[in-house]
């Protein structure tokens, strides 16, 4: 996964999405950098850089507005107001046909970073707020409350679509990365796939992060399921699969498999045919980075009633913290030499 830690906003520019409008009320001057909206617009694109539904995508060998526009931008052949007015418009003429899309602002931002120039599209979309109105009323003072429908996503709330896209290069493994978080409730109106699909018309594609991840939940699933009454087989493969993740860069699911369950044919096939099956490759090129963090803190779920959270080193110093194996597929998980400890 391409992480990227550097970043500055070179422009900025605002337009308002408004269903209740037939138009886009564009922005003609650009947004004022000064040190709190530049903040703002920061932490928003540093926070979506690190979101982990962020996905790698290509974009559609048809013709594409956005695809265009943003390569006629990224290209010097046209400034920021223009292109981000045509890409607010077609975002807009979206909305108003499928009927249920959530009105919003759009923030076309230009961005510098360590990889290269970025043209970030981020899709602010409404947040309820609530303030207070005051009334006089025959020498009397009324204060309510009242809720309002145009706030924007505070800096510390996250982003549900935005897209990050590149200048397209001929050894580009992609041309940009998105965000588009769906609905919890979503219905056919509202539409599953109107950003990626119809807006930025670009195809996701799998990313190291996406498969390294995708291989722990699926080890961790067929444990759960083969597992769930042999706590002392279960803890051997995911602290093999820890080991695995830590020591090497490219991981052979085969292979793996073969070793951790010490050549049972049967039940290694079964392991490796299932995770195979959840989308991950035979060779799996480990993201070094999310392992790092990923493994960093350890949670516990102890047969439902009894939850621990341990961080990687102590999990690790036997002088802490113990796993004894009992014979019979059951362990202890022993803490020890506890000098201080608060209750919650």
């Amino acid at each position: 996964m391409q992480y990227i830690n550097d970043v500055s906003i070179n422009e900025a520019v605002i337009h308002v999405l408004d269903n209740n409008s037939d138009e886009v009320i564009f922005d003609d001057i650009g947004l004022v950098l000064n040190d709190e909206t530049y903040e703002y617009i920061l932490k928003h694109v540093k926070k979506c850089l690190k979101d982990e539904e962020l996905k790698y995508a290509v974009f559609n060998s048809e013709r594409n507005i956005v695809k265009e526009l943003s390569q006629e931008y990224l290209s010097g052949k046209t400034g920021l107001i223009p292109v981000s007015k045509e890409l607010a418009s077609q975002l807009f003429i979206i909305m108003k046909s499928k009927g249920n899309i959530p009105s919003c602002d759009v923030i076309v931002v230009s961005i510098s970073t360590e990889y290269g120039p970025m043209l970030a599209i981020l899709k602010m979309d409404y947040v309820k707020n609530y303030t207070h109105s005051i009334d006089v009323v025959e020498d009397k003072v009324g204060i309510n409350i009242i809720p309002q429908f145009i706030g924007l996503p505070s800096s510390g709330q996250r982003i549900q679509k935005c897209a990050f896209i590149k200048p397209i290069q001929e050894d580009n493994k992609f041309d940009l990365m998105v965000i588009d978080k769906q609905p919890k409730k979503e219905d056919e109106d509202y539409g599953s796939n109107y950003f990626i699909g119809n807006y930025l018309g670009c195809t996701v594609i799998n990313n190291e992060r996406d498969l390294t991840k995708t291989f722990v939940k699926a080890a961790e699933k067929w444990t759960q399921n083969n597992l769930k009454d042999n706590a002392d087989e279960a803890e051997k493969v995911r602290s093999s699969i820890k080991k695995k993740l830590k020591q090497d860069d490219v991981i052979n699911v085969e292979q793996f498999s073969q070793e951790i369950f010490n050549g049972n044919e049967q039940v290694s096939q079964d392991f490796s045919q299932f995770v195979k099956e959840q989308g991950v490759e035979e060779k799996l090129e480990v993201d070094k980075q999310w392992v790092e963090t990923k493994l960093t803190r350890i949670r516990l779920k102890i047969d439902k009633d009894i939850d621990i959270y341990i961080n990687e080193e102590a999990y690790n110093d036997s002088s802490r913290f113990e796993i004894a194996r009992n014979g019979d597929g059951t362990i202890n998980l022993v803490i020890k030499h506890v000098r201080n400890y608060i209750e919650k």
